[in-house]
């Protein structure tokens, strides 16, 4: 067989794979809003939609119609996007800084944003001016700042950047411990642990209109330097060989990571193992391109997230779980799972 005709049908294959995943998303989207407390069908999730967004007329109960959209679609839909820019920034880091371990939090954004969220939360920092998110979201972006201050201080290279980042984020663990510590109470204190787990509770249509454009522009961009990515993975020497702007595209796709994990984290608290993870498995399916791997990643990151949601809304009657719980229970025994079928012979 000719070699033009097995790209074309590797090709091929992908792209039928890449319709079944968003079939996948969106069936996991349907699901996410039809299961609860109250069952809803999944057509009147959809005739709830059209009544929405075509002005149709269907009948609808008012009870269910407020729940979908009220409540449960703006949630999976910033599930989804959340997912999706988590996964993203990982297998987009893991490129850059040539680590397989690495994931949005190596760069000490979440951290600083936990920090961000804990001083509006507790001691009423831009109390009238800034919510929690806005809070956190502040907190993320000087965090990314100090990490790229110490990384160039110390010489800029990709073992630097990791190395600042884990100093970045025990100082900023350490500020959000402090402040819990003196100057929480109880009640304080349990939310502060739960929005550090991860929650979705509290998302509504304003953080879609914010999660959704950040993630697809996020996407957008890392598929235009999908070929740097390429030539990222064999060396910052071969990249620039190979004619890349090396220190230019570095710049730009960390301050784009460091931007979707803050947003992200601002809306959702912090949820660990989606970049970790996701990027992986995403390869074993696909691929090391990242002309393939990227929306293999985004959509799989997607289909995630929204399957963890509800499994933190199901898995114990009358409680939710913190999102984040429930990607840790799934994620730590997929990581150990895809170190085991990735190991070398010795």
């Amino acid at each position: 067989m000719r070699p033009a005709s097995i790209a074309h049908r590797g090709w091929r294959t992908l792209v039928v794979l890449f319709v079944l995943a968003v079939v996948a998303l969106g069936f996991v989207i349907s699901l996410a809003v039809s299961i609860g407390e109250i069952s809803i069908p999944v057509g009147t999730t959809a005739k709830a939609v059209a009544n929405r967004v075509l002005g149709t007329g269907f009948e609808l109960s008012r009870i269910h119609e407020g729940i979908i959209w009220d409540y449960r679609l703006s949630r999976a839909l910033v599930a989804a996007s959340a997912g999706a820019a988590l996964a993203l920034c990982g297998a987009v880091l893991q490129a850059l800084l040539r680590n397989p371990l690495a994931e949005p939090y190596v760069l000490g954004i979440s951290a600083g944003a936990s920090t961000g969220a804990v001083a509006v939360m507790i001691l009423g920092f831009g109390y009238g001016v800034l919510t929690l998110s806005a809070g956190a979201f502040v907190g993320a972006v000087a965090a990314f700042l100090l990490v790229s201050l110490l990384a160039a201080g110390s010489g800029g290279g990709t073992d630097r950047i990791i190395l600042a980042g884990v100093a970045g984020s025990q100082l900023f663990n350490a500020l959000t411990s402090y402040i819990v510590t003196t100057s929480a109470n109880a009640e304080q204190a349990r939310g502060v642990m739960f929005w550090l787990l991860g929650s979705l509770s509290g998302v509504r249509w304003p953080d879609v209109s914010l999660a959704a454009p950040v993630a697809i522009a996020g996407f957008l961009v890392c598929m235009l330097y999908a070929r740097a990515l390429d030539a990222f993975t064999f060396g910052t020497d071969a990249a620039a060989a190979l004619g890349i702007p090396v220190a230019g595209i570095r710049i730009v796709l960390l301050a784009l990571t460091a931007l979707l994990t803050a947003t992200m984290v601002s809306i959702v608290g912090s949820i660990g193992f989606v970049g970790l993870v996701i990027p992986h498995a995403a390869r074993f399916v696909v691929g090391p391109g990242h002309g393939r791997l990227l929306p293999a990643t985004a959509i799989s990151g997607a289909i995630f997230m929204v399957v963890a949601d509800i499994v933190s809304r199901v898995i114990i009657p009358q409680q939710v779980l913190p999102i984040g719980v429930v990607t840790a229970l799934f994620g730590a025994p997929a990581f150990a799972l895809i170190l085991y079928k990735a190991r070398r012979p010795a």
